[in-house]
C-alpha cells in the first residue's frame, strides 16, 4: 500500500497539472483564438460594397460578427482541501512567523524574542524555539558581537498538503548589524501548519538541508 506522503505527491502532481490546465484556459479566454489583422493586410482591403438604391444592405456587406462564446475559468479550489482564503491565510501565518523568526536584538532574552511568535505557533514549537535561543554558546556571542537581525520571509513553494495541514518552502534572510560590521544571512525553512478554514498555526519548522541529508 503507497504511504500518505506518496498520496498526497500524487495528488499535487494533479492540482498543479490542473492549475497549468487552469492558466492555459484562462490565457485562451483573455486572448482568444482569432488571428490578428496585419497593417499592411487592412491597408489593401477593397472598398465597402455600394448599397444598391431601395435596398436595405449591399450585395457585398458582411454580415453581423458572430458573439464570440464566453466561459469562465475553472475553480480549482473546489478539488482541493482548502479554499483560496484559505491557502492565502496561511501563507500570511507563514510569512509572519518567517519574519519575526529571523529578527532579533541582542538586548532581548528569549521571551521578549518568542513573544511576535506566540499567536502563530503552538506552544511546543514556542518552547523548542526559545531554549535555541537561550543557548549559553548562541547567547554569548549574540551578546557579546552586539547582534541585531532583521529578518524577512519569502515562500518559495507549497511543499505538500492535506485536510487539515500545509507545508510550505520558506526563505528567511537576514540582514545582521554587529560590532564587527554588516552580514546578511539567508536559510531554507520547510514550514508545516495545522488547521483549517482561515485559522493555521506553526506545528513544525526545520531546516531544508536536515530533511535532505
Amino acid at each position: 500500500m503507497e504511504s500518505a506522503a506518496h498520496r498526497r505527491a500524487a495528488f499535487a502532481v494533479i492540482v498543479f497539472a490542473l492549475v497549468g490546465l487552469g492558466a492555459y484556459l484562462i490565457g485562451s479566454v483573455r486572448h482568444g483564438d482569432q488571428p490578428a489583422t496585419s497593417p499592411s493586410a487592412a491597408s489593401h482591403s477593397s472598398p465597402p460594397t455600394r448599397r444598391a438604391a431601395g435596398t436595405g444592405t449591399g450585395a457585398g456587406s458582411p454580415s453581423p460578427a458572430a458573439s464570440a462564446p464566453t466561459s469562465s475559468p475553472p475553480d480549482i479550489y473546489q478539488w482541493l482541501p482548502f479554499t483560496q482564503a484559505g491557502l492565502t491565510a496561511a501563507a500570511t501565518t507563514v510569512e509572519r512567523f518567517g519574519t519575526d523568526y529571523g529578527t532579533y536584538s541582542y538586548t532581548q532574552d528569549p521571551g521578549q524574542y518568542v513573544a511576535p511568535m506566540r499567536s502563530l505557533a503552538s506552544a511546543a514549537v514556542i518552547s523548542q524555539i526559545e531554549a535555541a535561543y537561550a543557548t549559553p554558546g548562541v547567547t554569548s556571542a549574540r551578546t557579546s558581537g552586539k547582534q541585531i537581525a532583521a529578518g524577512s520571509a519569502t515562500i518559495e513553494s507549497l511543499q505538500a498538503f492535506g485536510s487539515d495541514s500545509l507545508t510550505f518552502t520558506v526563505q528567511v534572510s537576514q540582514q545582521i548589524t554587529a560590532s564587527t560590521g554588516h552580514s546578511r544571512l539567508s536559510n531554507a525553512y520547510a514550514v508545516t501548519l495545522t488547521g483549517n478554514g482561515t485559522n493555521w498555526q506553526v506545528t513544525a519548522v526545520e531546516l531544508t538541508s536536515v530533511g535532505n541529508s
